[in-house]
């Protein structure tokens, strides 16, 4: 018969929640739910463009706001983010496995972060 473990079971220290990757990944979902969030208002935006010129006017004088403006920088910003992440997870699980991707991680938030700073610059 086998004896018990000694050890007892197994406690999580939470430590890999500090490693870069998980990071990654876990703003990678992140992005991916505000996103899905926002679908609904995108398309509240098509069926007021549909259902007639005046109601569009109206939504299309409330997104000249500096708040929406904003907004929609994030929007970019997230976007960027959730693609990038979407290609970083391609290359981990297609590709053979490199000690710099690590470095491709950060990479990729800060090409996002130039894009989403990019249409802040032309939106404004």
């Amino acid at each position: 018969m086998d004896r018990p473990s000694q050890r007892g079971p197994r406690q999580h220290t939470g430590g890999h929640r500090r490693d870069p990757l998980w990071i990654a990944a876990l703003v990678h979902r992140l992005s991916g739910l505000a996103l899905a969030c926002f679908l609904p208002l995108h398309f509240l935006a098509l069926g007021l463009a549909i259902d007639g010129e005046a109601r569009l006017d109206g939504l299309l004088k409330w997104t000249a706001n500096p708040v929406v403006k904003l907004a929609e920088t994030l929007l970019v910003l997230l976007l960027a983010v959730h693609m990038l992440g979407g290609i970083r997870l391609l290359v981990i699980e297609n590709a053979p496995w490199r000690e710099g991707q690590k470095r491709l991680a950060t990479g990729a938030l800060v090409v996002a972060a130039a894009v989403a700073l990019a249409f802040l610059a032309r939106a404004v």
